[in-house]
């Protein structure tokens, strides 16, 4: 099966997983505010965005694509501070389609934050937000940055990427969906 992987990153951290996945699984990558080939030709999709301010960065690409993702096996990766949970679904269902999340095998990557890179306004977001959340680790990562980049956790995104380009067919069937999944997490 053929596929590809989509991304958008807003200072970085998405960009340099997607390039890392690439490069592990010969997939070609494309920047989705750059243009991109057809999606339609593809048998599965890897799609990264990051999280900024509790929302997808991404989510109006995916909204217009959604036809055409359909169907299809989806690849999500999802980068921020957070860590997988009820607190990142939740952001990521205020975002997304219900059809594309419940459709999709999501893979949440920690990212970075560095404060000096960020505009004016958004440091003081970030300060307010790290001053009122109530997990005070997480609340001084938010006011003072954090880089939990981590090359080898991107390993379940490509092991899920191999076994679809191994698939014989290009759409799978719901018990080998199943299956996907219980090996992914």
């Amino acid at each position: 099966m053929e596929g590809a992987i989509f991304y958008t990153t807003k200072y970085g951290s998405t960009g340099d997983y997607a390039g890392w996945i690439g490069d592990a699984t010969g997939l070609p990558v494309f920047d989705i505010n750059h243009g991109h080939g057809s999606i339609e030709a593809l048998d599965f999709i890897v799609i990264g965005c990051p999280i900024y301010f509790h929302r997808v960065l991404g989510e109006a690409w995916i909204r217009r694509h959604l036809a055409e993702l359909h169907g299809k096996p989806v690849v999500l990766f999802t980068v921020s501070g957070a860590p997988a949970g009820p607190k990142l679904d939740r952001w990521i269902a205020t975002s997304l389609p219900r059809e594309l999340i419940d459709g999709a095998d999501h893979f949440a990557l920690f990212g970075r934050q560095v404060p000096k890179t960020l505009t004016w306004f958004e440091r003081i977001l970030l300060i307010i937000a790290g001053l009122f959340n109530p997990d005070r680790k997480a609340g001084r990562e938010e006011m003072q940055g954090f880089d939990f980049m981590d090359k080898t956790s991107i390993q379940p995104v490509v092991d899920m990427i191999e076994t679809l380009k191994a698939r014989d067919g290009p759409r799978s069937r719901p018990d080998e969906r199943q299956a996907l999944q219980g090996r992914a997490l």
